[in-house]
């Protein structure tokens, strides 16, 4: 009796020394994305937060949960994180017409038709052609438009977002004629006739009078667009342009919980929006961070916008151009360093790229830890490449393999061996965030995974990749998708690896991407998505 009473009290002893958890996670592969970049096999979270992480013999030892899962060996990795893309503009897109993969400007014609015909609307608008990918590579004109569409305005975006489409109506209620002049972008003319095609600031005109979508509109866009990145293991998205309209409700829908996405807020660098949020400073909590703006610098090399040092090798004397003038880029950059506030630069030209370079480090000299960041950096001077020791690169390697087909007829084969260039522009700083740009490109992470390594489109091409001494390894793929992509957001400390103290944010996936063979990865599927210890998908 006396041993049975002794053996009880072993029991129970044992079992108060277990601390409680709220999730158990056992027998799995575990890329913790660590200093060491160490494997385990379990962890413990508690409170949205990990708690432990070790082998499956340790944590079962130590701690008791509600919730045990033994994931049978199957990999796991931190919550990914996308660094640029337009998350909001995703779930507006579900919204819209979509053009993209189009083989002809007919197939866009016929889409357009199909759409109105099911929805009937006031104002037709989409995007997603690209006549990179036509037979006849030209910008399109808009008298096929007019004839579909002679009464109702359409505006159909180019993937890049830097060009538009739009019927002879739209023109109208714009109030561009021939005689329209425009700073920062074109109008496109043939023959003197107006196409209908106009390029970056020339949109404005357009855009000023399409209605801007209702708070329930904006509300089902965003769940959207979160239910679409949780579905493939996106727990983090940094949104490269948002204006505070946006920016507010996206926070009051995570505060009660409609929205549970975490979210990297960059700001459009515009006058308003510079001057509230210059006087208001940076604000996070724990599912929103804002304290970047975005900035155009130039255009896109698809639509001949992106700014270039010589002119376009396929269009003589055409150079692309700046978004703003040069005393407004170094005004606007002097304005956002006497602050907190990160700058995010969209550059793709050399010279755009060699403007902003050479502002950045004017206004930030003598200033620390800035981590300001050149988004896209694919058409670099081979000077320039050493302004990336203190200048963080944030690219999309997919943008390398959907632009290889003509990129090259854009700025010829010199200038494209400087292009694109994300191992150099890592062994340069030493980190890269990496993004996808959706819904420029698909929003699926492991393609981006499968183009860095890569270097090659999902038809297998080309043989031995794209300019593959700029291929990434697969560690370094997973980090600047992860930790280093954290780190670019300034969240480092509490996410984007799976340690103690971190945010539980982290992907069940249904291969290992890390050792499977690389033409497999495209097909990964995320079997389950947590974000602070919680099930999303």
């Amino acid at each position: 009796m006396k041993k049975s009473f002794l053996f009880l009290i072993l029991i129970i002893a044992s079992c108060t020394a277990q601390e409680k958890a709220d999730l158990i996670i056992t027998n799995a592969n575990i890329y913790t994305v660590n200093n060491n970049f160490a494997k385990a096999e379990a962890f413990a979270i508690k409170d949205g937060k990990f708690i432990a992480v070790g082998s499956s013999e340790e944590i079962q030892k130590n701690f008791i949960a509600q919730q045990t899962i033994d994931a049978q060996g199957k990999t796991i990795v931190p919550g990914l994180i996308d660094a640029h893309c337009h998350f909001y503009g995703l779930g507006l897109l579900q919204q819209k017409v979509d053009v993209t993969g189009t083989k002809s400007y007919d197939e866009v014609l016929d889409r357009l038709a199909a759409f109105q015909k099911e929805k009937s609307l006031k104002y037709i608008t989409g995007r997603g052609w690209d006549q990179n990918d036509w037979t006849v590579k030209e910008f399109p004109t808009n008298e096929k438009l007019d004839v579909l569409f002679p009464n109702t305005p359409v505006a159909i975006s180019r993937i890049d977002g830097h060009a538009l489409l739009v019927n002879s109506v739209a023109l109208k209620l714009a109030g561009i004629d021939k005689n329209t002049k425009v700073s920062g972008g074109e109008i496109i003319k043939k023959d003197g006739v107006l196409t209908g095609v106009l390029i970056d600031n020339a949109m404005d005109f357009v855009f000023k009078i399409i209605p801007k979508p209702s708070k329930e509109e904006a509300i089902q866009a965003l769940q959207a667009a979160e239910k679409i990145c949780f579905d493939l293991g996106l727990t983090t998205v940094d949104d490269a342009g948002l204006d505070r309209e946006i920016i507010e409700l996206v926070d009051s829908l995570q505060q009660v919980g409609e929205l549970k996405i975490r979210m990297y807020a960059m700001i459009t660098a515009d006058k308003k929006n510079l001057d509230y949020y210059l006087k208001k400073g940076i604000s996070k909590t724990d599912r929103l961070n804002v304290r970047a703006f975005k900035f155009y610098g130039d255009g896109a090399l698809g639509s001949r916008g992106a700014a270039l040092r010589k002119a376009y090798s396929d269009k003589a004397n055409h150079f692309g151009a700046l978004i703003f003038d040069v005393n407004t880029i170094r005004e606007t950059a002097k304005r956002i360093a006497n602050s907190e506030f990160q700058m995010n630069t969209h550059a793709i030209g050399d010279s755009a790229n060699h403007i902003m370079l050479t502002t950045y480090k004017q206004v930030l000299k003598d200033k620390k830890d800035r981590r300001w960041r050149m988004e896209h950096a694919q058409i670099l001077a081979p000077e320039d490449f050493d302004a990336f020791t203190e200048i963080l690169p944030s690219v999309q390697p997919t943008h390398a393999t959907s632009d290889m087909y003509w990129a090259k007829d854009r700025v010829g084969v010199e200038r494209i061996k400087t292009g694109y260039a994300y191992k150099k522009l890592l062994q340069k700083y030493g980190k890269v965030a990496l993004g996808t740009d959706f819904p420029i490109e698909k929003v699926n992470p492991m393609l981006t995974f499968y183009a860095a390594v890569a270097r090659k489109d999902l038809n297998n091409f080309p043989d031995g990749g794209f300019q593959f001494e700029n291929a990434l390894s697969r560690e370094e793929t997973l980090k600047g998708m992860t930790i280093w992509a954290a780190y670019a957001n300034f969240e480092e400390a509490e996410k984007g690896s799976i340690e103690v103290g971190k945010s539980a944010d982290f992907i069940l996936l249904n291969q290992n991407i890390m050792e499977v063979d690389i033409q497999k990865v495209p097909k990964t599927k995320v079997l389950n998505t947590y974000v602070g210890g919680e099930k999303v998908k």
